[in-house]
């Protein structure tokens, strides 16, 4: 797999991205282009517009021009690839594609928005049916929206655009705020196992509404203890713990244990603290030292819904 794909999907509407505009959406809604999971498809399932897709599908161009959308990051951030999916698009799929990205302060309404100041991430390219194709990106400057292109028309069931949360921290100037939370941009950045979910959903906005919205990990049977490692949103003093196993009824760690880490220097935050299945956890910590990093360790194994560190920057 792709290295970019493992970080977060800052379109992900779950992380409060959202499909503004759209040239067109005759078949199907553009909403859908953003939606978690993978793409569904029932077969002979019609509407008065045609068979339903779980994607964004535009009408048959009779005229010049191509279709498009405008998608606003849940997160902004640096983008580091995109995955553009045709899943059960066959026939009616865009040969081709290009996505633009823009980097716009405040609130804008779409037709702001298309007079932005638009910079070509990935140039026009060749799509295939019912296919995921992945894009890798360089570019170092963070973006707050993008714009994907569809050569000339047809249907894409997913966007995913992978990168790293670089939102503007300056309102919360004074303020306290979540270190860890992927919303002020913190990342996780390495992981002792994620066999059954990824490790960025610990710090997801919103609650877990299901496990799977978690991290969990494999069972452990070599006396070890996995991990996770979250880079904060800026160095800071982290002054409350909020360590949430909600939905983890039989498979919740025994306990955790949490510790700052600023360059060498390693900080005791939490000693091994013992959790409950299925309950949020609050501890108040008493540290005054500022933090780059956080690692949680969990004893020995099992799932976090949510880790919450809140606190000031640096």
């Amino acid at each position: 797999m792709t290295p970019f794909t493992t970080l977060p999907d800052l379109a992900l509407r779950t992380f409060g991205g959202a499909v503004v505009a759209a040239s067109d959406e005759s078949f199907a809604e553009k909403e859908s282009l953003i939606r978690p999971g993978r793409p569904g498809f029932r077969p002979e399932t019609f509407s008065g517009k045609g068979q339903v897709y779980d994607g964004w599908e535009t009408r048959r161009r009779r005229e010049p021009g191509h279709d498009w959308a405008l998608v606003r990051l849940g997160v902004p951030g640096v983008i580091r690839g995109v995955v553009v999916d045709t899943a059960w698009f066959k026939g009616n799929y865009p040969p081709h594609a290009s996505l633009d990205a823009a980097a716009v302060e405040g609130h804008p309404s779409p037709d702001e928005l298309l007079k932005a100041a638009w910079t070509p991430i990935v140039p026009l390219s060749e799509l295939k049916g019912d296919a995921e194709r992945l894009f890798e990106v360089a570019d170092e400057r963070p973006y707050t929206h993008v714009r994907l292109n569809i050569h000339p028309d047809g249907g894409v069931a997913r966007l995913r655009v992978h990168g790293e949360p670089r939102p503007d921290l300056s309102i919360h100037d004074g303020l306290g705020l979540d270190l860890a939370a992927l919303a002020n941009g913190g990342l996780v950045t390495a992981c002792s196992d994620a066999f059954y979910s990824a490790p960025h959903n610990v710090i997801a906005p919103g609650l877990a509404r299901h496990q799977a919205e978690g991290w969990e990990t494999a069972r452990r049977r070599d006396g070890g203890n996995d991990w996770l490692v979250i880079r904060l949103a800026g160095r800071g003093i982290i002054r409350l713990a909020e360590i949430d196993t909600t939905n983890l009824l039989f498979n919740a760690p025994g306990a955790v244990t949490l510790t700052g880490l600023d360059g060498e220097r390693e900080v005791p935050l939490l000693p091994r603290t013992r959790l409950q299945p299925d309950t949020p956890h609050r501890f108040r910590l008493g540290h005054t030292d500022p933090v780059t990093h956080v690692r949680v360790d969990i004893h020995p194994d099992g799932g976090l819904a949510r880790v919450r560190l809140h606190g000031h920057l640096a």
